[in-house]
């Protein structure tokens, strides 16, 4: 792109097996959301990859975008999640891709739980083939909440344990 010194990464919200083709031959990576660990290891990693090296690229970046959040109460939080991912529990794409990470219904993927839990949940992406995490819905069950999720997971990131 003329006048831009380093160019500027694509990143496609990529879910269905035409879009991560897609990503894979052209794009930078992709961020898929409400894909757990068993849909990046066994659907998306290896359809861009697979794209990727038919068109001669390096395998796109994979950017796991993770609702997650560090709390006692449970029992809120797995409601509150249940509440909003409801609306992602009609649509079709959706659909798919919680079915393919073996799982029925969108809440069912939000990390939820104390911080050993958490962390263990985003380390699942990770061995899955997600090459970063971008941690979503921290607020589900308010500020103290999420304060917590993002003082835990920054300081698991910083400390390198994953």
């Amino acid at each position: 792109m003329a006048g831009v010194d380093t160019p500027i990464p694509l990143v496609v919200a990529a879910m269905g097996p035409r879009a991560l083709q897609a990503t894979g031959e052209l794009a930078d990576g992709t961020l898929p959301f409400l894909a757990g660990p068993k849909a990046i290891r066994d659907v998306i990693v290896p359809t861009i990859a697979a794209a990727a090296r038919k068109a001669g690229r390096v395998a796109p970046r994979v950017i796991a975008a993770v609702p997650a959040v560090i709390t006692d109460d449970v029992d809120a939080a797995r409601a509150a999640a249940y509440s909003a991912g409801e609306f992602y529990d009609h649509i079709p794409s959706y659909q798919r891709i919680i079915a393919a990470s073996g799982h029925e219904r969108a809440g069912d993927l939000f990390l939820i739980g104390d911080e050993s839990t958490v962390l263990a949940g985003l380390q699942e992406y990770l061995d899955a083939g997600a090459t970063e995490l971008t941690i979503t819905q921290a607020d589900l069950v308010g500020d103290d909440a999420r304060a917590r999720t993002w003082a835990s997971i920054g300081a698991w990131h910083t400390d390198g344990a994953h």
